[in-house]
């Protein structure tokens, strides 16, 4: 460890600081412009880096975290940009990430599942490509997922980057026998509610395949009801009364409204598991993140929901983490039947086509562009 190194993590840990020899490497290579691999090299800076360092160093000390200091975090394979007003990704998300990836993983290795294009069916002619809010088509994908509070969208910038396109499968033949084009792997809608959020996220997914939905839960992607295959979510899970006891840079500096979830903490997660069962096509799953305190009463949320298959995880710590579950086919329920559980129809809300470009944002009235 470098001389410059040991002096900013004795500085640390008298500020208390746990982690404080990798938070010094972290701030000088930052500081430095310098590879992390490369910070043990820096014998020494320029005044005006020095001044910096220092000024890093102070604002840590009061609490600040790290990850804004730095402006980003880093998550699994990849890194997003995070800040004052979203929640900053911890490492338990990355084990449900992980579980998602994975289900993903299995779904695209199946021969009878890898071409299936899940788009809306009329029951007669196969599938069709569903109209979004924003005017576009989602055009076929092998697997749909839809990821609620998504905050910076670590998660779903995750999935399309760990989940790796499927080997050739064109698209179905049309009625007149022509196939199109190999199908993508996912389909990935990112919803998320906070403008201080939404800010980030829009950021964040620039460039990638993640569509963004500024709306409530409760009321996003009713054009996709019935058709997605995986629902995840982080969403807010703290108990109300158990604030006060939250450590400082918790409380300070993570916006409450992506940490607090009502008395018992499961307000959110009642959420998701309703939205999960309005989105999900029979036999798609949903995992959702919960306090370790919520090892039985998460899962027994999905129990009441009416969810099957429905299974608690812990994280490597061996904490009770995350929930799954599965929506169970309802007895006697069809093709058409389920394509005519889409809302609106498809491309439509309150029966009415609504176009739009970039970002996509809902209201209890309908749909508007966003910003």
């Amino acid at each position: 460890m470098s001389r410059l190194i040991q002096s900013v993590a004795r500085r640390l840990t008298a500020g208390g600081v746990e982690s404080a020899p990798a938070e010094a490497r972290a701030l000088l290579a930052h500081v430095a412009e310098v590879r992390l691999g490369q910070v043990e090299l820096v014998d020494g800076l320029a005044p005006a880096a020095r001044l910096r360092l220092d000024e890093l160093v102070a604002r840590r000390l009061t609490g600040v975290p790290l990850q804004h200091l730095l402006g980003l975090a880093h998550f699994r394979t990849i890194t997003v940009a995070v800040g004052p007003g979203v929640f900053v990704p911890r490492p338990e998300t990355e084990v449900v990430a992980g579980w998602a990836v994975d289900w993903l993983r299995r779904r695209l290795a199946e021969p009878e599942g890898s071409p299936r294009p899940l788009a809306a069916s009329d029951g007669l002619h196969g599938p069709v490509a569903v109209g979004l809010a924003d005017g576009s088509e989602s055009g076929h994908a092998a697997l749909r997922v839809v990821e609620l509070c998504a905050g910076s969208g670590v998660i779903s910038l995750a999935l399309a980057a760990e989940v790796a396109q499927p080997g050739p499968s064109p698209m179905p033949a049309d009625e007149n026998g022509q196939t199109g084009p190999q199908l993508p792997a996912l389909a990935l809608w990112a919803v998320e509610h906070s403008p201080d959020a939404l800010a980030f996220l829009g950021r964040n997914t620039v460039g990638s395949s993640v569509r963004v939905i500024a709306a409530d839960m409760a009321v996003a992607l009713p054009e996709l009801n019935g058709t997605v295959d995986l629902v995840v979510a982080n969403p807010p899970y703290i108990p109300s009364g158990a604030w006060a006891s939250l450590p400082r840079e918790v409380r300070d500096h993570d916006p409450a409204v992506a940490l607090v979830s009502g008395p018992d903490g499961l307000d959110a997660i009642r959420q998701v598991a309703a939205a999960a069962g309005r989105l999900l096509r029979p036999g798609g799953a949903v995992v959702c993140e919960h306090d370790d305190s919520q090892g039985a009463s998460a899962p027994a949320v999905f129990r009441t929901a009416g969810f099957a298959d429905v299974v608690d995880h812990v994280d490597l710590a061996g904490r009770a983490r995350f929930v799954t579950a599965r929506l169970a086919a309802r007895e006697g329920t069809g093709k058409a039947e389920l394509a005519g559980e889409l809302t609106g129809g498809a491309g439509l809300v309150g029966g009415e086509a609504i176009g739009g470009a970039g970002l996509v944002g809902q209201s209890e009235s309908g749909v508007k562009p966003w910003p």
